[in-house]
């Protein structure tokens, strides 16, 4: 395998020596998926180069202040009308993350994969990979500071976007000390570190608050109180008017009980589908759970997609779950 200084020499070497990038992160994306294309695209600006940034959706509402957020291109509403040859895939665990994006890379891309899930397959003509960090914004930290650019506040907020969210306001086992020292000279240039938190953690919309009540109403706990979980249906999101970055966050509550291992939501996608987020407390590797339903993502935090009925989806998971219990 590679080791991570050849990993970012590639990287730097692939950005330096191409132009016209399409720059892609995950369906449904969340702080560190928005926070590293952002980074990305604001890298490449420097460089004077072209590039489009495109997700198959639309991005949290909450990270709208960030750089050239309103640029990230929403698949659901606007199409491209071409392919790109050179494309940057940041925070996608597998190549199948990147949704219907993947429609717009040509034939004979070359893939640059910058990402820090352990389960990541390498599927990049170039790989930049490192597993221990808390965020691919980290990775993106080490690699715009190998350009020797000069930082600013919008750079610097959206790296600290990524490893705030990441790290769940700097709570999570994977807050290391590289990433405090990060975070700290981050602050020096410019980042409002108090109105990220309040903004990324813990402001709610009223959408959100009504669409957790729902959820909570459906918690259940295993007899041993080491599973606990909890379900949204299309009927509930319609109900509140909540759209899907209105579900961050919910999986934590089932988690944060006493004594529970693994918490869970299901989120119902339509009666042929259901989306799985997972929270392990650290016995639990969540990660291999997700990956045995084709899934992926980290030890405490992962996820599916997993076709079939609500009732069946809850006993499979719950079962597979018990097995590493």
């Amino acid at each position: 395998m590679q080791t991570y200084e050849l990993g970012l020499q590639n990287a730097k070497a692939f950005l330096m020596e191409h132009d016209d990038y399409l720059v892609v992160s995950h369906v449904q994306p969340d702080g560190d998926a928005v926070s590293s294309t952002l980074a990305v695209g604001w890298l490449l600006s420097c460089l004077g180069k072209k590039f489009v940034m495109l997700n198959e959706g639309p991005i949290p509402d909450r990270m709208n202040f960030l750089w050239h957020a309103d640029q990230i291109v929403n698949l659901s509403v606007t199409s491209l009308g071409r392919t790109y040859k050179y494309i940057v895939c940041v925070d996608c665990a597998d190549f199948q993350r990147v949704g219907l994006t993947k429609q717009y890379f040509a034939e004979d891309a070359v893939i640059l994969n910058i990402d820090h899930h352990p389960t990541n397959d390498a599927y990049g003509t170039y790989n930049l990979i490192k597993e221990d960090a808390a965020a691919t914004a980290e990775i993106l930290y080490d690699l715009i500071h190998g350009f020797g650019l000069e930082w600013n506040a919008d750079i610097a907020s959206a790296i600290y976007t990524g490893l705030l969210t990441d790290t769940g306001g700097f709570r999570y086992s994977n807050t290391t000390p590289k990433v405090m020292s990060i975070a700290s000279q981050l602050l020096t240039y410019g980042v409002d570190g108090p109105k990220l938190s309040e903004t990324l953690l813990e402001e709610m919309t009223f959408a959100q608050l009504q669409v957790l009540t729902k959820a909570l109403s459906t918690l259940q706990m295993s007899d041993d109180g080491k599973i606990s979980w909890v379900y949204v249906t299309p009927e509930h999101m319609a109900e509140c008017g909540a759209k899907n970055d209105d579900l961050e966050g919910i999986v934590n509550y089932p988690r944060n009980i006493r004594g529970v291992e693994v918490g869970l939501l299901f989120k119902v996608i339509d009666d042929q589908a259901v989306k799985v987020s997972m929270r392990s407390a650290g016995k639990v590797d969540v990660a291999a759970v997700a990956q045995s339903f084709g899934g992926g993502g980290h030890v405490r935090a992962a996820g599916c997609r997993i076709e079939g009925q609500l009732d069946d989806i809850i006993s499979r998971v719950i079962a597979r779950v018990r097995e590493d219990l």
